[in-house]
């Protein structure tokens, strides 16, 4: 379907239920005519490319439980109007423009279960009136401008269940009444400006399973976690707060952990011994101190998906590494790696893996064939003692989105083959030892909106046309003798 909503549709005076979604072509705005919709229960239009404001006269609607404007394009205020929808149990507003305070007249919604107003340029503080919202089981008002603190009536909320307050400018310390909060299962408040100690009683919670806290000014020290103390949790994230851990608390180690996030958190010292390796699927400990061999603690942890040991002081031989076979991910970019690339990628790699960044480490060696089994997407291999050609095999990485073997000492030419990688959108070859011409068949790459051939020993034609000849001339600096857009034009003995 497209074009847009029909007045007409304001007609239908018997009508409960609306629900057109997922469009992507009804544009336009809602007409006036919807307030005639007087037995109308669901309004459902999400996810289509209705725009303008969403219209005051929706607050007409005296039936109305459910109403989802969800991923539009609606700007303005959001109208103090819809306070009047007294039946309303389902508010969602959220991927949209919407600017301005959470009205006052929202305090008379007392039957609201779901309120998700994420991801808008809403401001002002959280309404104290939240806490009388006692059915609410979801609030999201994540992405949004909201400031201030948490009012502490939202501690009353014993049905809450979901709480995602993320990227917001919300300061102030966590009181010990987050207890309260005993059915939440899932608690989200990363990159606020939250302060203080993490109050102990959050330990409490018995239903909790995910934890994201990272990306505030929490500080030290952690609350003391007994026995019984996080029952359900499955799932932490500290990272990037005033915390100097120095080792990894004994009950993060201990627990039943999927998923163990301590970035930044000042660890030092060898990799730490978790009791149950076997549980974690995604582990983050990036940009602490940590030194020595991680090779055999990865080698145990046979459900690792995803694993982020970057901006440490690792040191090891990349051929002793045996990763899980289900790592699709693996970060282990600025620690002190030797050795060379061909024990990770060869035919054996498993074809999970998608992301490989290596960059910053003292690995040397040659970049070695690709077989057509890998997936990859990501192969960042940059600023290393990588020497030898790219190989031809290239052409196998059909997934590529991006390659990074800048500040190498890569030679040889570029292989015409690279210009068969039709996801690619991100390219940089600079700062390496390569020579003789850009291949014309990168103009077939239509995807890409980065590259840089800066500082190698290239010569001849930049290939005229899009993409190549619109990026800046500073992707083309400092070569043998490159000419043509966007550079100056070739003598004619050079083309």
């Amino acid at each position: 379907m497209k074009g847009t909503l029909s007045p007409a549709l304001g007609n239908l005076g018997s009508l409960q239920v609306l629900f057109i979604s997922g469009t992507k072509f009804i544009a336009g705005s809602i007409p006036n005519s919807f307030s005639k919709l007087t037995s109308l229960t669901q309004l459902v239009l999400d996810d289509n490319s209705l725009q303008g404001n969403v219209p005051s006269c929706l607050g007409h609607l005296p039936f109305l439980e459910i109403l989802s404007l969800a991923g539009n394009r609606f700007s303005g205020v959001v109208p103090a109007s819809l306070g009047s929808l007294r039946s309303l149990s389902v508010m969602m507003l959220a991927r949209n423009s919407l600017s301005g305070p959470i009205p006052v007249t929202f305090k008379n919604l007392v039957k609201l279960q779901t309120l998700d107003l994420s991801f808008n340029m809403l401001s002002g503080p959280i309404p104290d009136f939240i806490g009388q919202f006692r059915n609410l089981t979801t609030l999201d008002l994540s992405s949004n401008r909201f400031s201030g603190g948490l009012p502490v009536s939202v501690y009353n909320l014993g049905k809450l269940q979901d709480m995602s307050l993320e990227r917001n400018d919300l300061t102030g310390p966590l009181s010990d009444r987050i207890s309260n909060l005993k059915s939440l299962s899932s608690l989200d408040l990363s990159s606020n400006k939250f302060n203080g100690h993490i109050p102990a009683s959050i330990t409490r919670l018995q239903n909790l399973w995910s934890l994201n806290l990272s990306r505030n000014h929490f500080s030290d020290p952690l609350p003391v976690v007994g026995i019984r103390g996080f029952p359900s949790l499955l799932s932490v994230d500290l990272s990037y707060n005033n915390l100097n851990l120095g080792a990894v608390p004994s009950w993060i180690k201990d627990k039943r952990l999927t998923e163990i996030n301590l970035a930044g958190c000042k660890l030092r010292g060898a990799f730490p011994k978790l009791t149950r390796p076997h549980d974690v699927t995604s582990l983050d400990l990036s940009d602490n101190f940590l030194t020595g061999d991680v090779s055999a603690f990865l080698a145990n942890m046979t459900s690792l998906q995803r694993v982020k040991l970057s901006k440490n002081q690792l040191r090891f031989d990349l051929s002793k590494l045996k990763l899980p076979e289900g790592v699709s991910s693996l970060d282990l970019s600025s620690n002190l790696l030797t050795g060379s690339l061909s024990s990770l990628l060869n035919d054996k790699t498993s074809r999970f893996l998608e992301e490989i960044h290596l960059s910053n480490n003292q690995i040397s060696g040659r970049i070695p064939d690709f077989s057509e089994s890998l997936n990859l997407k990501v192969l960042n291999i940059g600023s290393n003692k990588i020497s030898g050609q790219i190989p031809s095999s290239i052409s196998n990485l059909v997934e590529l989105m991006r390659l990074d073997i800048s500040r190498n000492h890569v030679s040889g030419v570029i292989p015409q083959s690279l210009g068969q990688l039709m996801q690619l959108n991100w390219l940089d070859l600079s700062i390496n030892a390569l020579t003789g011409r850009i291949p014309d068949s990168l103009l077939h790459i239509k995807a890409m909106k980065h590259v840089s051939f800066r500082a190698n020993g290239l010569c001849g034609l930049i290939p005229q046309g899009r993409p190549l000849n619109i990026f800046p001339a500073s992707a083309y600096l400092h070569n043998l003798c490159l000419c043509g857009k966007p550079l100056p034009p070739c003598r004619k003995t050079m083309k």
